[in-house]
């Protein structure tokens, strides 16, 4: 009960908590060094430091979660509109062969307007970065051309293309579909 008295009477001492005399004098009384000084400065500094640093870092970690993420979406957009330009230059070329087979066109009407509409579409394609593979007469190159025959003939150097069976195509540099070819043998050479 004495302990309540004494609070009641000063309520800022708290006597619990309190050092001893002695010790509390003895704190106050030792000189700090200057190199305790300056070591504490430098935790601080240093602790600050790390504090910014950790800071800067989440910021940055952050800033690449949100690229990746951007660089995910527009990948996927491209993705799905890749086509579309594509798409664009075909539609005439199909307009075109509607037409051709709602009229009443026959013989020669009828094959100029199919062969109008095979230039659309050659038109369309080269446009976009497609071309034919030089195949008819032309020496075989394995890298674009396949062949699905050898023929002896004396109408074509040997090893060359003697007649193209399907066109091959390439987009820009990448070859799409070599082209299928017969290839002539001499063998008479």
């Amino acid at each position: 009960m004495t302990k309540l008295n004494e609070q009641e009477r000063d309520p800022e001492l708290d006597l619990e908590h309190e050092l001893p005399p002695a010790e509390q004098e003895a704190e106050a009384a030792a000189p700090v060094s200057p190199e305790l000084e300056a070591l504490r400065g430098e935790i601080e500094k240093v602790k600050t430091e790390n504090a910014e640093l950790r800071n800067r870092m989440a910021r940055m970690q952050a800033d690449f979660e949100n690229a990746r993420r951007r660089a995910a979406r527009e990948q996927q957009e491209f993705r799905d509109y890749a086509l579309t330009d594509l798409i664009r230059s075909l539609l005439p070329v199909l307009d075109s062969f509607d037409r051709a087979l709602a009229s009443d066109a026959s013989g020669d009407n009828f094959r100029a307007g199919m062969e109008l509409i095979g230039r659309q579409f050659h038109d369309a394609l080269a446009k976009i970065g497609v071309a034919e593979v030089p195949a008819q007469g032309q020496p075989f190159d394995p890298t674009v051309h396949e062949a699905i025959e050898m023929v002896d003939s004396t109408e074509v150097p040997d090893n060359h293309v003697l007649q193209e069976l399907q066109r091959g195509y390439k987009l820009k540099d990448r070859l799409l579909r070599p082209a299928m070819v017969r290839v002539a043998r001499n063998s008479g050479q």
